[in-house]
């Protein structure tokens, strides 16, 4: 983007973190972001894994409101950013204004998604659906879906807010009816239609 610029963060280097005024608008040139909240007693709620191709941080600088959540870095990452003064000038542009509304769009459906999951789905849909979602690209789709989902259990567990110990049954249950392959820090897909079984 021609008003944007680069910067690049070590892994763990925050971003922002919540309650941050917002001062830009930006993009994952390489690399992998995570945004996630923190309770009162510490522990950690992941709302996203962001990876390398997605715009994010429109909506504090529409509404002009503090940042929502904290997001850092999980590998080292280079992003394009675009100041919030140079994104006031760019929202004047009609066209750009539709490419963020269009954004807005998609990550509205994700959440919609993500709280229907959370309310209408059992354990091992949730897991099922949100692995999918993941060999997808997690908030924006890829064009096509992965059979490798580079992250941690514990990640997975604190995506879907459940234990560690029921993740791990759900997913030894999913690997011997052959949809995954446990890996160290990853899991394969090995059959996308007997993983999407699992969300009837």
């Amino acid at each position: 983007m021609r008003k944007s610029e680069s910067v690049t963060l070590r892994p763990g280097e925050y971003l922002f973190r919540r309650g941050d005024a917002p001062t830009g608008f930006y993009g994952i040139k390489s690399g992998r972001l995570k945004a996630f909240t923190l309770r009162e007693d510490g522990k950690e709620a992941i709302l996203a894994v962001i990876e390398a191709g997605n715009w994010f941080g429109q909506t504090s600088l529409t509404n002009r409101q503090p940042r929502p959540r904290d997001v850092v870095a999980l590998d080292r990452s280079t992003l394009f950013v675009v100041r919030a003064a140079d994104f006031e000038e760019l929202m004047q542009s009609t066209a750009f204004v539709r490419a963020i509304a269009e954004l807005q769009s998609i990550h509205m459906h994700w959440l919609y998604r993500i709280v229907e999951d959370a309310t209408l789905h059992s354990t091992r849909a949730r897991i099922a659906r949100r692995l999918l979602l993941l060999a997808e690209g997690d908030v924006t789709v890829a064009p096509q879906c992965r059979h490798d989902v580079s992250l941690s259990q514990d990640t997975l567990a604190m995506m879907l807010g459940i234990t560690r110990q029921t993740l791990s049954l759900e997913l030894k249950a999913m690997a011997e009816k052959g949809a995954i392959t446990l890996k160290y820090g990853r899991i394969e897909i090995c059959s996308k239609e007997l993983l999407a079984s699992f969300q009837e």
